[in-house]
């Protein structure tokens, strides 16, 4: 991986990625790796032991932990019930490094949410109660597998209970689950907005009203549902 680090593609993701002091991202460290390149290597990579995606998820390089969840993401689904409670603990007992939105998005849904599925998910209640930015985004994002499953009450209960939170990130993940709720059951999605759309962050309501025709986003903007 260290031999593909791309320097100016690095400045990129280093800005995009808010990795400045006192953004979101402060801290982190990109080689400048393409997506698809890292995509690549899980493939190529997919036998790799579980004790090696560990250590890879402790990286101190955004690639490389991005590549441990992409493993951990492939393997998941093609596990035995044992290996599958043991990679959903990994992932939770690190979540400090899923520590941006990317690696939460292309990781939370596909084994937090695949893995409670036939479980009790109050766990997910106890990550939106956390201080860490990055558990609250799993716990929402996670549900994005019981919506596929055209399951939405733990999407909605989470979303109202962030309705509150202080960070953008946030509001822009519950906007987009509200979003994927309504793409499926739009009857569902516009209940819980006439309920809820006076209180909710303005990105949070233009995240969830997105694919809404003008006319209606508007009504919905101006305040008059």
């Amino acid at each position: 991986m260290l031999g593909l680090a791309d320097p100016e593609r690095s400045k990129h993701a280093q800005r995009f990625f808010k990795t400045a002091k006192g953004e979101y991202g402060y801290g982190d460290i990109f080689l400048g790796v393409r997506v698809p390149i890292i995509r690549q290597a899980a493939k190529k990579f997919k036998a790799t032991p579980t004790s090696v995606v560990k250590r890879l998820l402790k990286s101190k390089y955004h690639e490389v932990r991005f590549l441990a969840l992409i493993l951990l993401v492939y393997r998941f689904p093609r596990s035995s019930a044992v290996e599958q409670d043991k990679i959903y603990h990994l992932y939770l007992s690190n979540t400090m490094y899923v520590n941006n939105w990317d690696l939460v998005d292309i990781s939370a849904h596909y084994i937090v949410g695949a893995y409670l599925e036939s479980k009790d998910r109050s766990v997910l209640y106890d990550l939106l109660r956390s201080d860490s930015l990055w558990e609250r985004r799993i716990a929402i994002i996670a549900t994005f597998y019981f919506i596929r499953k055209n399951q939405y009450d733990d999407t909605l209960r989470i979303s109202e209970q962030l309705l509150g939170d202080r960070e953008d990130l946030i509001h822009k993940a519950v906007g987009w689950m509200l979003r994927e709720v309504g793409n499926r059951d739009l009857a569902v999605e516009t209940s819980f907005l006439k309920v809820h759309y006076q209180k909710m962050p303005r990105t949070m309501l233009r995240y969830a009203i997105e694919k809404f025709e003008e006319k209606e986003r508007q009504r919905y903007l101006t305040g008059k549902v």
